[in-house]
């Protein structure tokens, strides 16, 4: 796959917004639908004439609408159930969550935020700020090798950092920009190049490069957790918006469906333009409009299937190339 297709696919699965992918799986449907049945003999007005496929078809499809949105709204009453609890284990959540923000803060030296965006983008810019120091602090070492590598090191994070936090800034939550920042910094590799580090030149580290080193990798840790964690919150977030436009987009879909079924026939839409029959073009335009919930399903479910994906192993393991 060449690199412009490569893009093209991320950009579809994950950055472009999920009514275009909607709607555009939904418009490639209506464009086969159209051309398929013109071209296949019999002509689809005699079938028409001779049986009836359009009440089979929107028959089969109300139900189907109607099933479908019951089954998204089920996934999102689930994730819902998720939020629920005693009284117990909510003041137990709350205290995880508040000894996790104290640790991010002493290592961060100051309050974490309570943006999501910030969060991660304050994690990423200490990351760059302790490797600056890592590098000084080599600057005077007398292993060449170690200080070459220390360079490399830091110009990684520091380009790696710069790029995300640029992203992160004024990135709202619920929209998918936060998580997408977050997912191009690459702290796996970084982790495992900072234990790379400590076991190789054990002997030319200093005890202040050692203990940068600790620093680097305690927020490297921190940061793969806090990371999933945003991302968790967005996948709730998500799937509360799919049930909630699903539901919008079922009531005229079923409207749609019902009214195909009753009113179109053989001599509903007379008149033939390039060939093509205008009742196919109203009945494959019905039939795209009823499939639009599903399309919406099909959107959202492919970003969030390829985000979890991508981020299977929270430990320094490397499971893409990129």
């Amino acid at each position: 796959m060449t690199d412009r297709l490569r893009r093209l696919e991320r950009w579809f699965l994950l950055r472009a917004n999920r009514f275009l992918v909607a709607g555009t799986l939904t418009a490639a449907v209506f464009v086969a639908f159209v051309l398929v049945v013109s071209e296949l003999p019999p002509p689809f007005v005699e079938r028409m004439s001779s049986s009836d496929p359009v009440e089979t078809l929107f028959g089969t499809m109300i139900t189907v609408v109607v099933t479908g949105t019951t089954l998204v709204v089920t996934i999102g009453q689930l994730v819902l159930t998720q939020e629920n609890g005693p009284l117990g284990d909510q003041q137990d959540r709350m205290r995880n969550s508040m000894d996790v923000r104290e640790s991010m803060a002493e290592l961060i030296g100051s309050p974490v935020s309570t943006d999501p965006a910030v969060f991660l983008g304050d994690i990423v810019e200490t990351v760059a700020d302790r490797a600056e120091e890592l590098r000084t602090s080599v600057g005077g070492s007398d292993d060449g090798d170690f200080g070459n590598e220390i360079e490399a090191f830091t110009e990684d994070v520091v380009q790696n950092a710069g790029a995300v936090t640029e992203r992160l800034d004024g990135a709202r939550f619920g929209s998918f920009d936060v998580v997408s920042a977050a997912l191009h910094f690459d702290y796996s590799r970084k982790l495992a190049r900072i234990e790379h580090l400590s076991a190789e030149y054990e002997g030319s580290i200093s005890e202040n490069e050692h203990v940068l080193l600790d620093d680097l990798g305690a927020l490297l840790s921190l940061y793969g957790p806090a990371r999933e964690h945003v991302k968790t919150l967005y996948f709730q977030w998500a799937l509360i918006a799919l049930s909630q436009q699903i539901l919008y987009a079922a009531v005229p879909a079923v409207v749609v469906a019902g009214v195909t079924l009753t009113v179109v026939d053989a001599t509903t839409f007379p008149g033939v333009t390039l060939g093509i029959d205008h009742v196919v073009v109203a009945v494959g335009a019905a039939f795209a409009v009823t499939l639009l919930p599903f399309m919406l399903f099909v959107s959202y479910v492919l970003r969030i299937l390829t985000v979890a994906k991508w981020t299977l192993a929270i430990e320094p393991l490397v499971l893409r190339d990129e």
